[in-house]
Parts: structure tokens; C-alpha cells; sequence
């Protein structure tokens, strides 16, 4: 079998190289440094718009990976009826003890039942040093936990070194200044993407200081609703939803901001199937309270929604962009063929067919496409690993404020690649016709 691959790719090789042998492609060659000005232009044009579409391709790849590592398999939300995001949902006290001792839900080695019992709410923060221009507020994700070592097995969140769980008080009596005076800190756990954000707040002192001048660490604090809360973890939650959320106690932040009921219940079942049984019976036979349960991949699968928004909304862009791509390279060719029509007529006279001036053009604008294109994939995949804010702002989860890992994997590139070179064909195909319809006699005048 691989003989015969090797025989035909060998085959293939030595038919393309009799027929290039036949194109006057050292000609080509030669124009490309000549005429160096206008092989610039064009190839800057084509790096321009492969580097934006790969930028794009990369927000809209990072939202894909964001929906497809966030939830967990086995997992199941549970909100009160009707909702579809969990920044509406309100569930009875008196329903939470009984819903977490239903079947299905698996226990730990102590036999508690795994159920993350959890208030998220969406608050506003000032943010202390905002850019020139900037947003002077942003909205944080809170999500208040009764026992955050649970939520954090339940959704299988670690935290990095050197970081704790915030106790089962959530309040850290610290002396900040010195002074002796004690002052009670809220305590909190933080997303690794958040921690980011927060830490670009810091002024340019506060930075020189500290430990991580990347992000907010261990004992950094951040203000919140006039008071002063203390990180004592980050979570290991890099291209997650969680990645955008602050962890504090419960009983503490959901009275501080008018959401004393739990929101969300994240229980965990056996498998995927389980979770998908659990979830018909909280949805269809459980009687006590009326309920609105969510497999948890699937609820946050429902995110692409707004994916193919974004996919919709690249391949419009992408498609005029390659149009005015295609037109540019059209002009830029025609341009080169007329200025170049004695030259056409000397390559006839020297016995070249018309097919062979036909094909060496075209592969000149080929040649110039790829270039191009290769470069702009090249300054397009810069973009790859910086992170980004967006609001989700419809579908379920919507409305949550998430970190985006801009992502340029090898598709994303082969696909540039194969549209610069269709351009160039495109661009090119019209003009080479032209120059091979040129009549040598005529041209020579």
C-alpha cells in the first residue's frame, strides 16, 4: 500500500514538474523583484486580510472551547421552575435537604450527598484605576457557596499552589495597615481569568510589589460593595465559565447583595445516563416542588447558540473581505498584464503557448496570494493564548461575563491558507486569460 502511495505521489511530482519545466516561471521570477513595489502592495494587502480572519476564526474557536470545557459529565443543575439561567432562579429552603437526598445522587466516602448548594448573582464593581476611555464599572459573577470544598469536588475545580478554601466563617480578621486596628475581610476565591482583570486594576506601584504582577495572588484584595475582600485561592479554571466568577460564603454575600434563597443546586450522578434519568425525574415526577433541571453539559453546550451567531456573523465578513480581496488582486494583475503586454509578446515569439503564459500568471498571483497569506496567518496567530471579555447576552448561561482564550489551532490555519490561494486563483484567472489572448505582432508595435 505505501509503495503505491510513494509510486503516485512520485508520478504526480514528475508530471508537475514537466509542465512547470514548459512555463516561463524564471520570467516571473525576475517581474516579482522588478517590479518589487507592487509585489509588496499586493502581498501586504493579503497578509492584512488573512490576519483579520484569522483573529476572528480565533474569538469564535476560544467561545468553542469555552462551551465544550465548562460543565461536567455526570452533573446535573437544578433551578426553580421556568428558569433558564441561574441568575433568575430561587429555590425554597425547605426544598434543598430533600432534593439532594433524592435517588440517584452519589455520595461521598462520609455518605453526605454530592450537591453544590449555590447562590449566583451578577453584581456591579467600580473598578479602582480604569484606562483612558475604558468602562469605569464592570459586572462580576458571584456565585455564594455553603461549603466551598464540596462545590469544588462537585465541579471538579483545584485551586493553584499556596491557595485554601475560604473557611466556614468567610471572614478574615487581618490587620492591614499596621496599626493595630483589625479589620474583618471578606474572604474569596477567584477564576484564574478573573484574577487577570483584577489585577490589571492595580496602579503601577501596587504592581511593583507584588508577587504575581500578572494577576491577583494569595493575600492580594479587591474592593467590592465598599468593603475590602481577600483572595485566599485562585482556581485552576482557565477556558471554563468559572474562569469569570468569585466564590465566597453564602450566608455572607446573599444577604450583602438581596439574594438570600440558593439559586442552583450541581448535584452528581453515576454517568451521563444517570444524569439524564435524574434529570427526567426532577422534571416530570418529583412532586414536592416544581423544578427546572439541566444536564450540565448540555446547559452549557446551549452557549453555541451564540457561537453560530458569531460563525454566522465571521463567514458575512469573511466573505466580503475575500471579495474585495479577489477585486484587489484582479485590479493589481490587470495592472501587471498591461504594463507588461511587449513582454507577453517576446515570451510568444520565444515559442511559449498560450496555455504557458496563461498558468505562469496564474501562479504569480497564486504565488502572491500565498505569501500573503502565509504572513497574515502568521501576524493573525499573535492573538493566540491572549484573553478577552464578553457578555453572553442570550440562551442559557446568558448574561454571564466571561474571560475568552482567543485559540489558533492548525484548522484554523489550513483554512486561511486554502482561501488565499483560491483568491489568488480567482484574482488572477481573469488577467491571465487576457495575457494569453495578447497577439505577439500587435504587442511589439
Amino acid at each position: 500500500m505505501e509503495a503505491k502511495l510513494f509510486v503516485a505521489v512520485a508520478a504526480v511530482a514528475a508530471v508537475v514538474a514537466t509542465v512547470l519545466g514548459k512555463i516561463p516561471l524564471r520570467y516571473n521570477v525576475r517581474n516579482l523583484g522588478v517590479r518589487w513595489i507592487t509585489t509588496t502592495c499586493i502581498v501586504a494587502a493579503f497578509t492584512l486580510v488573512l490576519a483579520l480572519l484569522t483573529g476572528m476564526q480565533a474569538l469564535v474557536n476560544g467561545m468553542n472551547k469555552l462551551t465544550e470545557a465548562s460543565g461536567r459529565e455526570g452533573n446535573v443543575m437544578i433551578l426553580s421552575d421556568g428558569s433558564t439561567d441561574e441568575v433568575f432562579s430561587n429555590l425554597g429552603f425547605a426544598d434543598i435537604d430533600d432534593i439532594a437526598n433524592q435517588p440517584g445522587v452519589e455520595r461521598d466516602e462520609h455518605g453526605a450527598p454530592l450537591c453544590s448548594k449555590e447562590t449566583y448573582m451578577i453584581v456591579v464593581q467600580p473598578r479602582p484605576n480604569p484606562p483612558p476611555g475604558a468602562p469605569k464599572r464592570r459586572f462580576l459573577q458571584l456565585r455564594g457557596v455553603e461549603d466551598p470544598v464540596m462545590s469544588g469536588v462537585v465541579h471538579g475545580i483545584e485551586l493553584h499552589d499556596g491557595g485554601a478554601w475560604f473557611s466556614s466563617v468567610g471572614v478574615e480578621r487581618t490587620d492591614i495597615e499596621g496599626d493595630g486596628k483589625k479589620e474583618d475581610l471578606l474572604q474569596a476565591v477567584i477564576g484564574e481569568g478573573l484574577a487577570g482583570e483584577l489585577g490589571r486594576d492595580r496602579a503601577a506601584e501596587e504592581i511593583a510589589r507584588a508577587k504575581n504582577a500578572e494577576r491577583l495572588d494569595v493575600g492580594d484584595m479587591f474592593a467590592l460593595r465598599d468593603r475590602r475582600w481577600l483572595v485566599v485561592g485562585v482556581m485552576k479554571s482557565a477556558g471554563t465559565t468559572f474562569d469569570s466568577e468569585v466564590w465566597a460564603k453564602q450566608s455572607l454575600v446573599g444577604p450583602m447583595f438581596g439574594k438570600d434563597r440558593f439559586s442552583t443546586l450541581a448535584i452528581t450522578t453515576a454517568s451521563d445516563a444517570a444524569a439524564r434519568e435524574v434529570k427526567r425525574y426532577f422534571n416530570n415526577d418529583y412532586t414536592k416542588a416544581a423544578l427546572s433541571a439541566y444536564v450540565e453539559k448540555e446547559y452549557f453546550a446551549s452557549l453555541n447558540a451564540v457561537n453560530q451567531q458569531f460563525s454566522f456573523a465571521f463567514g458575512f465578513i469573511a466573505f466580503w473581505v475575500a471579495v474585495a480581496g479577489v477585486a484587489g488582486a484582479m485590479n493589481t494583475m490587470f495592472a501587471a498584464v498591461s504594463q507588461r503586454t511587449k513582454d507577453i509578446g517576446v515570451l510568444r515569439i520565444l515559442g511559449f503557448a498560450r496555455w504557458q503564459v496563461l498558468l505562469s500568471f496564474l501562479i504569480e498571483s497564486m504565488f502572491l496570494a500565498f505569501a500573503g497569506g502565509l504572513l497574515g496567518c502568521v501576524l493573525g496567530s499573535l492573538v493566540h493564548g491572549q484573553t478577552m471579555t464578553s457578555v453572553i447576552s442570550s440562551g442559557q448561561g446568558g448574561f454571564k461575563t466571561v474571560v475568552i482564550v482567543l485559540t489558533v489551532d492548525g484548522a484554523i490555519i489550513a483554512r486561511g491558507l486554502l482561501l488565499t490561494v483560491i483568491m489568488g486563483v480567482l484574482g488572477g484567472l481573469v488577467p491571465a486569460i487576457n495575457a494569453m489572448r495578447v497577439r505577439p505582432l500587435e504587442s511589439l508595435r
